[in-house]
């Protein structure tokens, strides 16, 4: 339920794609699940969820605190996926909040759940001459997990308590942390 700003930008090099000059693309987010494993199973798992909770989403856009987005859509049938149209040209941020947790999709065993990283992805498409957005511009993406506040707080604490304990050439292996993460291009 946290509001988690993503900075849309334009990155172009010079001269590229002139054609989307003054028109607007869409962005369609969606979270999906990390790992291989589980993207197989992908619709069962979230109809599960849909199934445990009635009427709630999985995504959705934080429209009050969100700038420069237009026609903000969530499809009632598809609970993990937000879509809007921007100017590539103007500032534009939108808020995302995700309501389901990590932990949502991990057996419980034992306790002390570990939690299911998920991916938001990004996939940026332009307008055809019929008018619809199907021609693909752009996709990102980047792994979050989510867990209640005290769960996040406690999960940082010993990560932060492993990474103390490990040697300096076994925390190479690591990427350092930032106040923001920069997606990854998609293929």
């Amino acid at each position: 339920g946290q509001s988690y700003e993503i900075r849309m930008l334009d990155n172009r090099k010079l001269g590229e794609l002139p054609e989307i000059n003054g028109k607007l693309v869409k962005s369609i987010f969606r979270v999906v699940f990390h790992d291989r494993r589980l993207q197989y199973t992908e619709h069962q798992q979230l109809e599960g969820w849909r199934w445990n909770r009635p009427g709630d989403r999985i995504l959705d856009i934080d429209i009050p605190m969100s700038v420069g987005i237009i026609d903000p859509r969530a499809n009632p049938t598809q609970l993990n996926t937000v879509e809007f149209l921007w100017d590539p040209t103007k500032r534009t941020s939108v808020f995302i909040q995700v309501h389901c947790i990590s932990t949502e999709f991990t057996l419980r065993k034992h306790g002390g759940e570990k939690g299911v990283p998920f991916r938001v992805q990004i996939d940026t498409f332009r307008e055809n001459e019929s008018g619809e957005y199907t021609e693909h511009l752009h996709s990102a993406s980047c792994q979050i997990k989510v867990f209640k506040p005290k769960g996040a707080d406690r999960k940082q604490k010993t990560d932060r308590e492993k990474m103390e304990k490990r040697t300096p050439h076994e925390k190479e292996k690591y990427q350092p942390s930032y106040e923001t993460t920069i997606l990854t291009e998609v293929s």
